[in-house]
C-alpha cells in the first residue's frame, strides 16, 4: 500500500504515459454501456426545466422532493473516475474544483464522451455539489486496474467525499487496498455492477466497501444487460439515460454506468445534510446506511435493497426529519 501511495501523482494534470502488458486486456470503462446523441442544447438542472421530461430517471428516483430539502452543497465533492469531463460544456466546466490525469492521454479532456454523461447525470441530481475530474481511463475508453487505484486514492486526498467509478473490471489487490483506504478517509464509492447480464460479480462494486449498482428501466425491471446478484446493493435508473456531452451535446447511454451516477448524486444530496450520528468522526457510515436502507423495494431479483430514492435517503440521513 505505501508503494502504491507514493506513485499518486499530485499534479493537477499529468501526462506520463502507462504502457499496458502485452497480455493485458485493460477493462471499458463504459462496460458496453450503449449510447446516442440526440436533443438541442438545453439548460439543466431546474426543477422547472423542460429537459427534467428527458431526465426519467431525476423524477423516478424522487430527486424533486429531495431538492425541497437540499440541493447540495459546494463544499461536497464528488469524483468522477472516468474518461475525463469536457472542458468547454456550458454547465459543468465551472462545476470542476480539480482534476488530474492518470490516463496515459495527453489530456484530462473528455475525448470519448463517457465521463461527460456520468458528470451530467450527477450534477443534475446534486446541483450545487462539486465536480473532481479523475481521468483514469485513455481516450477509447479503456482503464487499467492499478491506474483507476491510483485515481481513487488520488481523489480521497484531494478531499471527495463520493467518489463515482462508473467503470467494471476484474479483481485487484491494489483496487480493493484503494476502496478501503477511500473509505477510510470518509469517502463513500459507488460502483457500476457492470453489463454482462449475468450474476457473475464486477470489481470494484463487489468490494465491500463499495456499493454495487444494478441498472433498471423505466418500468423498474432489469436493464437491458445489467448484471444483478447477492453482491448488488442497490439499482438505480440505467436505460435510455439522457445527459451532457462532449461539445455541447446531448444523448443518451444505457448502462450500469449510468445507474451508478444516478446513486452518487443521492449520495452528494446526502452529504450535504448528514450528521455524525455515532460519533466517529465521518458521514460516509451514515450516508451509505441512508441510501441503502431508504430503497423502495422491486420486483426484480439481484438487486440488493431496491431502487435507490433520493427523497428518502435524504430524510434518513438526518434523524431529526424521519420523525
Amino acid at each position: 500500500m505505501a508503494a502504491l501511495l507514493s506513485n499518486v501523482l499530485v499534479a493537477r494534470e499529468s501526462a506520463s504515459a502507462y504502457s499496458y502488458p502485452s497480455d493485458y486486456d485493460p477493462a471499458c470503462v463504459d462496460d458496453l454501456d450503449s449510447s446516442s446523441y440526440g436533443g438541442s442544447l438545453q439548460t439543466a438542472y431546474s426543477v422547472d426545466d423542460s429537459s427534467l421530461a428527458d431526465r426519467w430517471g431525476l423524477s423516478r428516483i424522487d430527486a424533486p422532493r429531495a431538492w425541497e430539502i437540499t440541493r447540495g452543497d459546494e463544499s461536497v465533492i464528488v469524483a468522477v473516475l472516468d474518461t475525463g469531463i469536457d472542458k468547454d460544456n456550458q454547465d459543468l466546466a465551472d462545476r470542476v474544483m480539480a482534476e488530474v490525469n492518470l490516463s496515459g492521454s495527453p489530456t484530462s479532456d473528455d475525448l470519448y464522451g463517457h465521463g461527460t454523461h456520468m458528470a451530467g447525470t450527477i450534477a443534475a441530481i446534486a446541483p450545487e455539489c462539486r465536480l473532481m475530474n479523475v481521468k483514469v481511463a485513455d481516450d477509447s475508453g479503456k482503464c487499467e486496474p492499478a491506474v483507476v487505484a491510483k485515481g481513487i486514492i488520488w481523489a480521497a486526498d484531494h478531499g471527495a467525499e463520493v467518489i463515482n467509478l462508473s467503470l467494471a473490471m476484474e479483481a485487484c489487490s491494489d483496487l480493493e487496498e484503494a476502496v478501503d483506504y477511500a473509505w477510510n478517509r470518509g469517502a463513500v464509492l459507488i460502483a457500476a455492477a457492470g453489463n454482462k447480464g449475468t450474476s457473475k460479480p464486477s470489481y470494484p462494486a463487489y468490494y465491500e466497501n463499495c456499493l454495487a449498482v444494478a441498472g433498471t428501466n423505466e418500468n423498474d425491471s432489469l436493464a437491458l444487460l445489467s448484471s444483478y446478484g447477492d453482491w448488488v446493493d442497490l439499482a438505480a435508473p440505467g436505460f435510455n439515460i439522457y445527459s451532457e456531452l462532449p461539445g455541447n451535446q446531448y444523448g443518451y447511454k444505457t448502462g450500469t454506468s449510468s445507474a451508478a451516477a444516478h446513486v452518487s448524486g443521492v449520495a452528494a444530496l446526502a452529504f450535504s445534510i448528514a450528521e455524525d450520528v455515532n460519533g466517529n468522526g465521518g458521514v460516509n457510515d451514515e450516508v451509505g446506511w441512508a441510501i441503502e436502507n431508504s430503497c423502495t423495494p422491486i420486483a426484480v431479483d439481484g438487486v440488493g435493497q431496491g431502487l435507490v430514492d433520493a427523497y428518502q435517503a435524504v430524510t434518513k440521513t438526518v434523524p431529526s426529519l424521519s420523525l
